[in-house]
């Protein structure tokens, strides 16, 4: 398993584009089965070479082999585990790294590329818990880096919304988002987080479509956060 030194890969012979729009200007993945494992295309589209990547699954695997186009990022650490981090190397941009592991079965739920021990680009993100875990992290990042651009995202947040969260306010007995801005203001990224799941639980959402396409608007900040 890859040491988490790092800040933060169809079925059949054809390729299954899982790249969205959303979630672009960063990893577009295309995966494909063949010989009982999973072989992942992972193309770092962020616009300039990258020299790591970190990426999780929803299940422990094995990768079973590894090739780069256009580059070479080593693996750190074991074979074996949930999650994996590559770094010592450089992949060029539009460069790929191809990933086969098993069981073919395993999906990844989150792949970022990285710069030095950075983030860079958008990253590519398939669970309702990882967009929770994004999101606390980027919160606390721009709360540090520009709190008042973080505030003026979450009065454009608030006012899209406006109608759930008086509604919501009134069956709590208290303002949701006078209670809310303190958080996002002081908590960490896992209590940040925590509070996303409980609102996402509120929605009834289960899968990033619920919440991507349902009564909530998170628009103001996927776009303060870049996801």
């Amino acid at each position: 398993m890859g040491k988490r030194n790092l800040v933060w890969g169809v079925l059949g012979l054809f390729l299954l584009v899982l790249s969205a729009t959303a979630f672009a200007g960063g990893v577009e993945i295309a995966t494909y089965e063949a010989s009982g494992a999973t072989a992942g295309l992972i193309t770092n589209t962020v616009g300039e070479a990258v020299t790591g990547l970190h990426i999780e699954f929803n299940q422990e695997v094995t990768i079973v082999n590894k090739i780069e186009f256009g580059g070479y990022l080593p693996l750190l650490g074991e074979m074996t585990g949930t999650y994996f981090d590559f770094a010592g190397g450089e992949l060029v941009a539009r460069g790929t790294i191809e990933l086969d592991w098993e069981p073919a079965e395993a999906t990844p739920v989150l792949i970022q590329w990285i710069s030095g021990t950075s983030p860079i680009g958008a990253p590519y993100f398939t669970t309702v818990e990882v967009m929770g875990r994004l999101l606390g992290a980027g919160i606390v990042a721009a709360r540090e880096n520009d709190p008042a651009q973080l505030q003026a995202a979450f009065a454009q947040f608030f006012a899209d919304n406006a109608e759930f969260f008086v509604s919501v306010s009134e069956s709590l007995g208290m303002s949701l988002a006078d209670s809310l801005m303190p958080i996002i203001m002081t908590a960490p990224a896992e209590g940040i987080a925590n509070f996303f799941n409980t609102l996402v639980g509120m929605l009834g959402a289960t899968s990033l479509e619920d919440v991507t396409q349902g009564d909530v608007n998170f628009a103001a900040l996927f776009a303060l956060l870049g996801i």
